[in-house]
């Protein structure tokens, strides 16, 4: 029974890792792009999910790519850059492969184009524009992350089962601090009561040496169980302080 305890409570643990995993890579995706046009990033690395198949094959609608800070002058024909740009008289991020790069005065510009479109993007761009170089893609990961973006994705996925598990946690030391509780007040009854059999054994001539013996022994059996529920209580509460503890 402690064993299948044990392993229930390991695997809600890792759920719930994984949950804040995916909740705080939601929470970068989402707020990624700032409203100042900057680019947030974590160790130069950005999560964003492609919402056009304009890359197809290479990576498609609804996937989520990652992209890496570069150095704009060792980029090459051929690479794939992410870029502001205007889409629709709106700003956006692009995510397409340089088609060519020239040079005048020691300034380049960039003529990029999206592997499934048959002709080159209109907008020229310059080494200011790019924001990062793509690096790999998770196919349909983008489209949790789209999921997510809602109120009632992030109500059901992220908010519900944390707070499920916080209800959890708070649940499991009530049910500890009572079995602590409940053991030490047996433990107490139990050591009154071999005191009392054996000032009885003592003072009472009609009681034999066996019968008080025999009765000395059963308190001290039930003492000693208490004990053992009382160790057993003390071992679940640490446990459960560890488990806080590792998941700060």
């Amino acid at each position: 029974m402690q064993s299948v305890k044990k392993v229930a409570s390991i695997a809600l643990s890792v759920v719930m890792w994984i949950i804040i995993l995916v909740a705080a890579l939601y929470a970068f995706t989402t707020l990624a792009t700032r409203e100042d046009g900057s680019v947030s990033d974590i160790a130069g690395f950005t999560p964003l999910a492609v919402q056009s198949d304009s890359m197809a094959p290479t990576f498609n609608k609804g996937d989520l790519i990652f992209i890496k800070k570069c150095d704009t002058s060792k980029l090459e024909v051929g690479d794939i850059v992410t870029f502001h740009t205007i889409i629709d008289n709106e700003y956006a991020l692009n995510t397409h492969r340089i088609a060519a790069i020239d040079e005048v005065n020691g300034m380049r510009s960039f003529t990029t184009k999206g592997d499934n479109n048959d002709v080159a993007d209109t907008h020229i761009i310059s080494d200011g524009d790019i924001v990062g170089k793509y690096l790999f893609a998770l196919p349909q990961m983008g489209k949790v992350m789209d999921f997510l973006s809602s109120s009632m994705g992030f109500l059901i996925v992220i908010v519900l089962p944390m707070l499920l598990f916080f209800i959890y946690q708070v649940y499991h030391l009530i049910v500890v601090g009572m079995n602590l509780k409940r053991a030490m007040a047996e433990e107490d009854r139990l050591a009154a009561a071999a005191a009392i059999v054996d000032a009885e054994g003592k003072g009472d001539t009609t009681v034999t040496a066996d019968n008080a013996a025999e009765q000395l022994a059963q308190a001290e059996a039930k003492l000693e169980e208490a004990r053992r529920l009382k160790a057993e209580a003390e071992a679940a509460m640490n446990a459960t302080k560890q488990e806080g503890t590792d998941g700060e």
